[in-house]
């Protein structure tokens, strides 16, 4: 099984990134998918939250009101600290039987995690290939506010909360540009695909007696 690392800073592409892989045959792991089952209505998870940050953060249905958490938390590095305690370990165990079900299906399978907080974790070590997906901070800043309607305020503010881009380059095996169309970005992808099972199958030539 070969594991993958896929990360990148908010609004550089890395969805596209992730979606592609998954076309491709890839298992995706999505660590914003586990994120939200991890405090889902009912669980665990929410009841812990609501606990550190008060019954404002639980909506009237129940379930997680986001955007009065995401107003506390990105204000303040402590609380988002205290956040993160919570769901992280949440989201890792589910990540892990994801991982290991893969596995069991099929020994040969590519698994990607698609993690955004990769780095800030300390998670870079634990994949046989790291992939960043690369575009300035200026750049994402102006996507936020442009396409995705955030103030410029809220934007800034949720790309200084995630590592530096030097952080994320740093530790790459793979840099994904991310600053062009999805095409382009798609088309990286496929190229990158193609090289990681040419590379696997020479491996296995090697090991074959």
């Amino acid at each position: 099984m070969q594991r993958i690392g896929l990360t990148g800073g908010i609004a550089a592409g890395k969805s596209v990134a992730a979606q592609r892989l998954a076309e491709l045959g890839a298992v995706l792991i999505d660590s914003d998918v586990l994120a939200r089952e991890a405090v889902a209505p009912g669980s665990a998870g929410l009841d812990a939250v609501v606990e550190a940050f008060g019954d404002g953060v639980r909506a009237p249905d129940g379930t997680l009101d986001r955007a009065a958490l995401a107003s506390i938390v990105f204000a303040d590095p402590d609380a988002r600290a205290r956040l993160d305690g919570i769901v992280h370990p949440i989201v890792r165990r589910l990540s892990a039987e994801r991982e290991a079900a893969a596995a069991v299906a099929d020994h040969g399978a590519v698994v990607v995690h698609d993690i955004p907080m990769l780095v800030e974790t300390g998670q870079q070590d634990a994949f046989h290939v790291l992939v960043v997906v690369h575009a300035p901070a200026v750049l994402r800043v102006e996507r936020l506010v442009r396409l995705r309607g955030m103030t410029r305020d809220d934007a800034e503010a949720r790309v200084a909360a995630q590592a530096t881009d030097d952080q994320r380059l740093a530790v790459a095996d793979v840099v994904l540009d991310g600053t062009g169309s999805d095409a382009d970005l798609r088309a990286q992808v496929d190229e990158l695909w193609d090289r990681l099972a040419a590379e696997r199958a020479d491996e296995i030539a090697a090991e074959t007696p």
